[in-house]
């Protein structure tokens, strides 16, 4: 593709992360339009994350590539969560390279040029509630769930046990999931409640109690 195709194509298509149909709507006034998107994927001007879903590739890309964004489209209908989302909202140290998601679809798991996408199912009852849209930055909104659901999610989905009463939920979230005390007031007891009416978790109930 010429050096005029490339800058057609990105004043076609602004944003960083798109689909089949945007950019064979960008290519419509080139003839064989399969045969661009090949000589595109083989320049490395776009990146194919998976079927129908691309990038552009590096020195074509103008802002930073959206993972978050990508973790949505990617497999649907899903939200951010677990471990990604502790540490995304800041409750938990580590840096969490794997974007895990939870879906009301079955498990699924990506492995992308752009990294690890994992996907845990979780049943529509408890999936549906505790969601939020989060902005990544001024063009990337994305489903992330909340701090509250993001904990309850990795209590039911990892099958945590031994939590039998206050002291014991403390030292999970302190010396388990490593979040400092300073923290747990983000967690809001009464969203955590209204959220475990769908979980029916005996574990949240005893964190719930702690904090």
């Amino acid at each position: 593709m010429t050096k005029l195709d490339t800058f057609h194509l990105r004043k076609a298509i602004t944003q960083e992360e798109f689909d089949y149909a945007l950019l064979t709507g960008a290519l419509r006034e080139y003839a064989g339009v399969r045969q661009k998107i090949n000589e595109l994927l083989k320049s490395s001007v776009i990146v194919r994350v998976k079927k129908g879903l691309y990038v552009f590739g590096p020195g074509y890309n103008n802002t930073l590539i959206c993972k978050e964004v990508l973790a949505n489209l990617i497999y649907g209908p899903s939200c951010i969560s677990l471990e990604y989302a502790l540490s995304y909202h800041g409750l938990i140290p580590e840096r969490v390279e794997t974007l895990t998601s939870v879906t009301p679809k079955r498990d699924k798991e990506f492995k992308t040029p752009l990294g690890k996408f994992s996907y845990r199912y979780l049943g529509s009852e408890k999936y549906s509630h505790g969601i939020e849209q989060v902005w990544i930055d001024s063009k990337h909104p994305v489903l992330m769930a909340s701090p509250e659901k993001s904990l309850c999610d990795y209590i039911v989905l990892n099958k945590v046990t031994g939590i039998t009463g206050s002291n014991s939920a403390r030292e999970f979230l302190e010396s388990d999931l490593r979040i400092d005390r300073e923290n747990w007031k983000r967690f809001d007891p009464n969203v955590l409640r209204s959220l475990n009416k769908f979980y029916r978790n005996k574990n949240i109930e005893h964190i719930v109690e702690s904090l």
